[in-house]
C-alpha cells in the first residue's frame, strides 16, 4: 500500500534491453523511496542507469521487472493517472522555435485536459513566478537559454502536479542563469510545496540545492543521503603535509602508515597527501608523532571532503559532463 509520506516508492526496479550480443541489463533492481516535500538529486556517470531509471518513473519506459508508485499511483497498472500527477522537464527541452511562448503553454495545458482559458490563466500565472515577464507573445526560439530552461519548467507545471521531474535542468546554462534557476526551484518546493526529483552532472549543483543525494551505479543505487552525510560517511578530510627535507619521505610515510584509519593517496618527493577521518580531531596527535619522528614539516594543508572526492570514491570515476543515453 502507499505511504502517503513519500511520493515515489520503488522496490526491484529493473529495465533490460535485447541486444545482439545478448541482453543488457540497463537498471538491474533499484529500491528508492523520495519523500513529500524533498528536493532529491540523482548522480551517475554515463551508462550508469539514471536516465532509463528517470524514464521508467515518467511512464516514458516499461519496466522489465519490479513494483514503483509515483504520487500514489502505480506505475505499471495506472500509467495516465501517474502522468496526470507528474510534471516532467526534459533535458533538452520541448519547444518549438517558431511557436510563441503562450501558444506552448496553452497547448501543454490542453493535453492535460484544461479549457483554453484555464490553460491561459495558468500560463500567465507561471509566466510572472518564473520571471519571464513581457514573453508571452514572443516566439519561444528568441528566447536566453536561461529564458528556455524557466519556460520549460512552467510546461511541467502547468497541470499543477504535485511532483516535478527535472532532467539535467541547468545545462547548458552560464553560472548567473543556473544559480537564478536553482532559486526558482527551490520556490517550487518552500512556496508551492512541490516535490523535486532532478537529475545532474553538476555535483555543486546537488550539494546547493538538494535535501537528499542517490547515486546510481551499474544500475545499482550505491549510496544514498543529504550531501553532508555522504561526505562525512565517505570521504575522510584531505591533508597534504610538504616536508622540508625529500629524504624524510620514508620515515614521514612509516608513520602514516601506523594509522589504520588514515588512507594514503600520494606519496612522492617532499610531499604526503592522504585522507583522514575528522581531521580536527584526529590531526594533533599524527602531527605529534611525525614531530617526534623528526619528520620536519615545511607545510600542512587541509580541505574538507567534496562530492567530487564521494563520487569518485564511490564509482572510480569523474562525473563528467558527457551527453550519452544511460
Amino acid at each position: 500500500m502507499f505511504n502517503f509520506d513519500y511520493m515515489v516508492q520503488a522496490r526491484g526496479l529493473a529495465k533490460r534491453f535485447p541486444s545482439r550480443q545478448g541482453p543488457i541489463d540497463a537498471v538491474r533492481s533499484v529500491d528508492l523511496d523520495v519523500a513529500a516535500g524533498e528536493i532529491v538529486g540523482f548522480l551517475g556517470p554515463n551508462g550508469a542507469g539514471k536516465t532509463t531509471t528517470l524514464r521508467m518513473l515518467t511512464t516514458l519506459l516499461k519496466p522489465s521487472s519490479g513494483t514503483a508508485t509515483v504520487a500514489g499511483r502505480d506505475l505499471r497498472t495506472q500509467p495516465v493517472q501517474v502522468r496526470s500527477q507528474i510534471g516532467y522537464v526534459p533535458q533538452r527541452g520541448s519547444t518549438t522555435p517558431q511557436a510563441r511562448v503562450g501558444e506552448e503553454l496553452v497547448d501543454h495545458g490542453r493535453l492535460h485536459g484544461l479549457s483554453r482559458e484555464e490553460a491561459a490563466r495558468r500560463g500567465r500565472v507561471l509566466i510572472e513566478q518564473l520571471d519571464l515577464p513581457g514573453t508571452w507573445e514572443r516566439p519561444t526560439g528568441t528566447l536566453s537559454g536561461g529564458q528556455r530552461r524557466r519556460l520549460d519548467v512552467a510546461l511541467g507545471l502547468i497541470n499543477e502536479p504535485p511532483l516535478l521531474f527535472m532532467d539535467e535542468p541547468t545545462t547548458g546554462l552560464d553560472p548567473q542563469s543556473r544559480a537564478n534557476l536553482w532559486q526558482h526551484i527551490r520556490a517550487l518546493r518552500d512556496g508551492r510545496g512541490v516535490t523535486v526529483f532532478l537529475t545532474t552532472h553538476y555535483l555543486e549543483e546537488a550539494d546547493s540545492l538538494c535535501d537528499r543525494i542517490l547515486v546510481i551505479d551499474h544500475g545499482e543505487i550505491v549510496a544514498r543521503g543529504s550531501p553532508a552525510e555522504l561526505k562525512r560517511e565517505v570521504s575522510g578530510d584531505r591533508v597534504a603535509l610538504q616536508l622540508g627535507d625529500p629524504e624524510r619521505l620514508p620515515g614521514a610515510r612509516a608513520v602514516l602508515e601506523h594509522m589504520p584509519e588514515l588512507t594514503i593517496l600520494r606519496a612522492e618527493g617532499d610531499l604526503l597527501d592522504f585522507s583522514l577521518p575528522d581531521a580536527s580531531a584526529n590531526l594533533p596527535a599524527l602531527l605529534a608523532a611525525l614531530s617526534d619522528a623528526g619528520a620536519g614539516l615545511a607545510g600542512i594543508e587541509v580541505r574538507r571532503p567534496t562530492l567530487d572526492d564521494v563520487f569518485l570514491s564511490l564509482t572510480g570515476r569523474e562525473l563528467r559532463d558527457e551527453r550519452v543515453a544511460a
